[in-house]
């Protein structure tokens, strides 16, 4: 099958979005997703931006996409509320998500910290909050949470954010298909998925 990779920053707002729709998405074009969580405040800076979100520097920009994100969620069922502060410190979160993607509970937890996160208003950079969602997913969390302030899944998580500059990526949620086509946006979903499937001869 033909391959997606799902690049996810958890202090995104349309990451939320498109976490809730990938994998159905997805099965339905036949492609599969390979899920990259990255962090984008070093890609900020390597720009000379600041590690702040874009939207808090631009107010009707930030009120657009507070209504927009609503917009799409209620249309897609989602519950939605605007966390406090924003954006929400994500290391930890993506630090997990790395250590539970190759045992196969990554994408569920990923999913968890979006609905706590976007949905409930949850502080995702706390420590305890992240505890209970991997109980609630029935994991070991005291393990996972220790695993995660080690040098070598912080290490990781800096190779992959490497990578993501190198691909080019510079906002999230990103897609990237086997030929290296760049796709940013949630909604450019499907037109990611599209254009994995085309053949591998099109022009």
């Amino acid at each position: 099958m033909p391959a997606v990779e799902f690049w996810l920053e958890f202090a995104s707002t349309y990451s939320y979005p498109a976490a809730m729709r990938i994998a159905s998405l997805a099965r339905e074009a036949e492609v599969t997703v390979r899920w990259r969580p990255f962090a984008l405040g070093p890609i900020f800076k390597q720009q000379g931006l600041p590690l702040d979100s874009p939207f808090n520097w631009q107010p009707a920009k930030a009120r657009y996409m507070w209504h927009d994100v609503e917009r799409l969620c209620t249309g897609l069922g989602l519950p939605f509320r605007k966390p406090d502060p924003f954006p929400q410190p994500s290391l930890l979160a993506a630090r997990i998500a790395l250590i539970g993607l190759p045992q196969g509970w990554g994408e569920d937890f990923a999913c968890a910290v979006y609905r706590a996160e976007f949905g409930g208003g949850r502080q995702i950079g706390d420590a305890a909050v992240m505890a209970e969602i991997l109980s609630g997913l029935d994991l070991d969390a005291a393990a996972i949470l220790a695993r995660a302030q080690g040098d070598e899944i912080k290490a990781e998580l800096r190779g992959v954010t490497e990578q993501a500059q190198r691909l080019g990526i510079f906002g999230a949620p990103s897609f990237v298909t086997e030929d290296g086509e760049l796709f940013w946006g949630n909604d450019r979903l499907e037109q990611a998925l599209a254009w994995a499937k085309r053949p591998k001869d099109a022009a």
